[in-house]
């Protein structure tokens, strides 16, 4: 007998939780709360659950539509335009790099591959040392990333990996690499592989089946389809939101509060403050970092079958932080699921080229290589700007990324064989099928990259809002705590002041967990005695 799938979504809103789909408004309407969060992904929903359990009433608004397991149907024509930003087709403005971010109640949470890395100590050494960020330690943060990993059941993945990862494991053990195997945030997996599709048992712990369904047990509201477009302010205080809904009624919706606290993601946060004018001095708005990525397919003799099993279950950090957090740009090593569409929009080919390499979609194997960006002036990161039809954002690769996707490439190839691979493809263009690691050592070494002709995509967008004490470097500070409104907060990871060099949800719960707790502290109701 098949196990039955409770959603609890439906479950919920079955027993009176209070959601407001704004598309379905005829008038507009105003709501008031001690505290309305904007977005609702790993910032904003670690945020709502702790600020309701503290006895603070909550609004949570929510661009993307709210959809559960009972829409999940596990297919990619349904999921990338249902739950993720532009359909999964969002561009950097020169078409140069491919971004992954998530537009649905939970946010990227929701879409995402589970896994979850506490943030690197080099990466806070490095902002306290040169960012100017205070009480960000690895030692102060393990309480937070320990209730947060309770909280979300994030623990080491107990099962063997599927023959994707297991290549990176197998070639990092014949090289001499390190490699770990991955915390994920799962309960009761079906190990299905389709976690970038929506989970559709509800075991993936996001945002979505945790910490959003406890804050409307206790009596937060959630507004989905509702995209904020002004922040009114005066002073040192932020006066009101008001929000659209995404069918373009005109139907408007305004919000005042006690506090108001932006997790709408590294891009749309700074978006919002830019198109409201709000102070920013010294230009740090919108200064983006996304680990730029790159691409390895190979090919084995035995069935790989990268769409099943956990998307990632292995990652190796050998090469990331080998010169310290100043020194050349270094890269992570990880492998992607691998679904049709996913994989045919980031291969180089058309015609004959590409559908040859799709038919051996079942022997395929995919390496990726995440470049840690941000922290000298060779890796700058991007701009956020905004157009007459939202935002764009800017992001140069300059000569030093693509000596670093070089070595990434090499590193890769190098890895893949040891694995057993026959054939190796570096995902740029014009370049063949490798036969071996020596002709794929000198291809590499003299094959033409760069701007369109090497694919990038990047699932980790960070920064556009920093945190740090020192005002002309930072936004917000350590504590989340805008520099400029008393009434206003940015948890979500656009607080980092540089990439991480690891895959950023639990860092986002980690520190929203801590500063979310903090401001509760400042606003929950004081007892009488």
């Amino acid at each position: 007998m098949a196990a039955t799938i409770i959603d609890p979504i439906t479950t919920g809103l079955a027993s009176g939780w209070q959601h407001i789909d704004a598309n379905h408004l005829s008038e507009n309407q105003h709501f008031e709360a001690d505290v309305v969060i904007v977005g609702t992904g790993a910032g904003g929903g670690t945020a709502a659950e702790i600020l309701t359990d503290a006895g603070l009433s909550v609004i949570m608004i929510e661009a993307g539509p709210l959809k559960s397991s009972s829409d999940f149907d596990m297919e990619e024509r349904t999921a990338y335009p249902d739950l993720y930003q532009q359909a999964a087709a969002m561009k950097t403005a020169d078409k140069g790099i491919g971004i992954f971010q998530g537009r649905s109640v939970g946010g990227s949470t929701t879409v995402n591959w589970t896994t979850s890395i506490r943030t690197p100590q080099n990466a806070l050494e490095f902002w306290a040392k040169e960012k100017s960020v205070a009480g960000l330690s690895s030692e102060s943060l393990l309480p937070w990333f320990e209730k947060m990993e309770a909280r979300l059941n994030i623990s080491e993945w107990q099962f063997q990996p599927n023959q994707n990862n297991a290549a990176l494991k197998e070639g990092c053990e014949k090289l001499g690499w390190e490699y770990t195997v991955i915390k994920r945030n799962v309960k009761g997996c079906w190990n299905s592989g389709y976690c970038g599709m929506g989970c559709p048992v509800n075991a993936k712990q996001s945002m979505l089946v945790t910490t959003i369904p406890s804050a409307l047990e206790q009596g937060a509201t959630l507004i989905s389809n509702a995209k904020v477009f002004d922040l009114k302010h005066k002073g040192d205080k932020v006066e009101g939101l008001s929000a659209r809904a995404q069918l373009g009624t005109a139907v408007t919706l305004t919000f005042s509060a006690r506090h108001y606290i932006l997790s709408a993601g590294a891009i749309h946060t700074p978006t919002i403050l830019m198109r409201a004018n709000t102070p920013d001095p010294h230009k740090l708005l919108g200064k983006t970092f996304l680990h730029p990525t790159l691409l390895s397919g190979s090919i084995f003799d035995k069935q790989i079958d990268g769409h099943s099993g956990a998307p990632q279950s292995i990652y190796s950090d050998e090469f990331v932080w080998r010169d310290g957090a100043g020194g050349e740009m270094g890269y992570k090593l990880e492998v992607p699921p691998i679904h049709p569409v996913l994989i045919a929009s980031k291969t180089i080919g058309y015609g004959q080229s590409h559908a040859e390499l799709m038919t051996h979609f079942n022997n395929l194997q995919v390496m990726i290589a995440l470049v840690r960006d941000g922290y000298s002036e060779q890796s700058p990161g991007g701009q956020v700007r905004l157009t007459d039809s939202g935002f764009a954002l800017d992001y140069s690769l300059e000569k030093p990324f693509w000596d670093t996707a070089r070595r990434a490439f090499a590193t890769m190839a190098e890895l893949q064989f040891a694995a057993g691979a026959s054939k190796v493809l570096p995902i740029n263009d014009g370049i063949g099928m490798q036969l071996n690691w020596a002709q794929a050592k000198e291809t590499i070494a003299n094959m033409d990259i760069g701007l369109l002709k090497t694919i990038v995509a990047s699932a980790h967008v960070m920064g556009g809002c920093a945190m740090g004490e020192d005002r002309t470097m930072s936004m917000i500070n350590s504590d989340g705590q805008s520099h400029y409104f008393d009434n206003l907060s940015v948890m979500d990871g656009s607080m980092f002041p540089t990439s991480l060099g690891a895959n950023p949800q639990l860092s986002i719960y980690g520190i929203v967990a801590r500063n979310a707790t903090l401001l509760a502290e400042r606003l929950k109701p004081k007892v009488q005695s």
